[in-house]
């Protein structure tokens, strides 16, 4: 496969799943005000500060209002890492490889993209305010990665485009924990656990499969080492791995494989090695600092020649 099919395949991923995540913390923040909670309580905090700090990219000019600042989250396509600015970059590289990924799934992410954008011109109503715009991000992009699993080859542009997507999922879920897990003085809120496991999608998979409340240091556990939740960071290094070793000629070679095989028994040796109410924050940051020298090294194996990924962001 051709290095600029594979990186715009591997971005598709990335800003696919950077969307979805950016429209769930959104609605996190709705939960989050609709139960009251406030960004001055300790342990899991998503009022907008934290979405700002977590999503990074996202810079006001000015300190703003709630509600300035949501719309930049989601619905600005001047902010690089707002949710619309996401799906348009999804749409412009779902463009390129048009001969790679199904009619569907391209149909999907153009009228996505259209229905978000609004406007006489296109034809198209936009939802009303950011919420409304989260859900139906969040609902669309289902729907995408729906398409892509039951329509495309599970060939190396498949393994590609899952690539992104699960690198992404482990970071953004990476940068909830860490936001999640600030030091603060007193203990962990079940609300605001309870808030945290919604904006990753996993609040029924973690009632299901954990006997203990749903406090911070338990659901942190849930999302960190928990492999069978598919959005868990184990599970979604597992899944890299598969997607790595099928799309490399040579795997045992393979910089990028090595270190992401590294990662998943590493994780897998602190998941049995550190004690219940361990402090997480710690392997939260070398995660990230793997999974950002992974993605260097992705960049370096298959994408020479192609767009830096820094431009694409």
């Amino acid at each position: 496969m051709l290095s600029r099919i594979a990186h715009e395949l591997y971005w598709l991923g990335r800003n696919l799943a950077r969307a979805e995540f950016t429209a769930r913390a959104v609605e996190a923040v709705f939960q989050a005000e609709l139960q009251g909670t406030s960004e001055a309580m300790p342990s899991v905090s998503f009022g907008s500060g934290g979405l700002i700090a977590m999503l990074g990219h996202v810079q006001p000019e000015r300190p703003a209002h709630r509600a300035e600042t949501l719309v930049s989250l989601t619905l600005d396509p001047q902010q690089p890492g707002s949710m619309l600015a996401n799906i348009e970059r999804a749409r412009e590289g779902a463009r390129t490889v048009r001969d790679v990924i199904s009619a569907e799934m391209w149909e999907a992410i153009n009228t996505t993209t259209l229905n978000l954008r609004g406007g006489e011109q296109s034809g198209w109503t936009a939802p009303a305010g950011p919420y409304l715009a989260s859900q139906y991000v969040k609902q669309r992009t289902a729907l995408i990665w729906g398409i892509a699993n039951r329509s495309m080859l599970r060939d190396e542009a498949k393994c590609f485009l899952d690539a992104g997507g699960l690198i992404e999922v482990s970071d953004m879920v990476l940068r909830m924990l860490r936001i999640a897990l600030a030091p603060a003085a007193g203990d962990p809120a079940d609300g605001h656990a309870l808030i945290l496991l919604q904006a990753v999608g996993g609040f029924h998979a973690y009632l299901r499969a954990v006997t203990a409340p749903p406090n911070a240091h338990p659901v942190a556990r849930f999302l960190i080492f928990e492999r069978a939740y598919p959005d868990s960071v184990a599970a979604c290094v597992d899944s890299l791995h598969e997607a790595f070793t099928a799309a490399d000629a040579g795997p045992r070679n393979s910089k990028p494989v090595l270190r992401v095989s590294r990662l998943a028994a590493d994780l897998d040796f602190q998941r049995r090695a550190l004690p219940d109410g361990a402090e997480l924050t710690g392997i939260c940051e070398r995660t990230q600092h793997e999974l950002a020298q992974i993605d260097q090294d992705v960049a370096e194996r298959y994408f020479a020649g192609a767009t830096p990924a820094g431009e694409r962001r």
